[in-house]
């Protein structure tokens, strides 16, 4: 086989969407940025709350922090190459550069799933085991769930960047895709992708619908915990606080595995359309999330108006 020291591909240039008019390059650039500086700010913002507040530092939190800066790094390792694509019209990423991103790119999205995973099992163990809560989610097992989430996340990116780095590329150049991953990189590769492509799909269904299973059980298992209180505001009390991880998986989850759906029972739809799709199950969870963290869970709420109160309650009374 071909080492890429043969690739007579020297870098890779990033179309993004092949449909876009030029006409709308500023828009769609413009938008791009928009998020990026949402995403960062909002996760900013629960970030120092994090910090700066001791009652926020709970299991439950320490979850959302590790999604927070999953989310942050997920972004800065996509969107600013597309933004430049768009805004100076500069979608060239060196060989080496490409390679690195993909990396990231699958690597961020698998802890991104295991995170989601540990909070729902964090739900689970809160709901189902009140009385066994604290001795379950100790600040040790905390820890080791979160150190597993980023470590057993590596395997599967490096084996498939490893597996795809080496391969001739020798002709086209042009990633049909808004960032590098395997699929978009390894299509590009004057060989057979079959070898390529097949452990690349496991390795995707397996953090995808594993994922996705041991979350639809814990909270099927915390619906039965929950239908068994008798009183009805407890039962929506109780379901209030799952609310936030919910909508954080729905966003995440439904949308990725719609793409995989529609791929396998040979839904035919443009290119632009699985993009935006694509970019859509990225980009906005990490955006929305911060809101659907401070706007859904009443604590952390109240903790951002305490300094709009204070200085409410500093305005001197005048009258007239």
């Amino acid at each position: 086989m071909l080492v890429g020291n043969f690739s007579s591909v020297k870098d890779f240039v990033i179309v993004g969407f092949p449909g876009l008019q030029p006409h709308y390059y500023g828009l769609i650039s413009a938008v791009l940025f928009l998020v990026y500086v949402f995403t960062l700010v909002g996760n900013a913002v629960f970030f120092t709350a994090f910090v700066t507040t001791k009652s926020l530092q709970r299991p439950v939190y320490y979850f959302i922090i590790n999604l927070v800066v999953c989310d942050v790094l997920f972004s800065t390792a996509t969107l600013p190459k597309i933004i430049s694509r768009y805004w100076f019209q500069d979608g060239t990423i060196s060989f080496l550069g490409c390679f690195v991103q993909m990396f990231f790119v699958h690597y961020l999205g698998g802890v991104c799933s295991n995170v989601l995973v540990v909070m729902a099992m964090d739900r689970y163990a809160a709901i189902c085991y009140p009385l066994q809560y604290h001795s379950l989610m100790t600040n040790r097992n905390v820890f080791i769930l979160i150190i597993g989430s980023w470590i057993l996340s590596l395997a599967g990116p490096l084996m498939i960047v490893i597996r795809a780095y080496p391969l001739p590329y020798c002709a086209e150049n042009t990633i049909i895709h808004c960032y590098c991953d395997h699929g978009s990189i390894t299509t590009l590769a004057c060989t057979d992708r079959s070898l390529y492509s097949i452990p690349a799909l496991i390795y995707a269904l397996v953090v995808l619908v594993g994922s996705f299973a041991v979350i639809i059980f814990s909270y099927c298992s915390i619906f039965v915990a929950v239908m068994r209180i008798s009183s009805t505001q407890g039962r929506m009390k109780t379901f209030s606080t799952c609310s936030p991880q919910l909508i954080m998986i729905a966003l995440y989850f439904l949308p990725k595995c719609l793409i995989y759906l529609f791929g396998n029972i040979g839904v035919k739809y443009s290119t632009d359309l699985r993009l935006l799709i694509v970019m859509m199950y990225n980009q906005l969870p990490p955006m929305i999330n911060p809101l659907i963290y401070c706007l859904r869970t009443e604590e952390v709420k109240n903790i951002l108006k305490r300094p709009f109160q204070k200085k409410q309650i500093g305005i001197p009374l005048q009258l007239v």
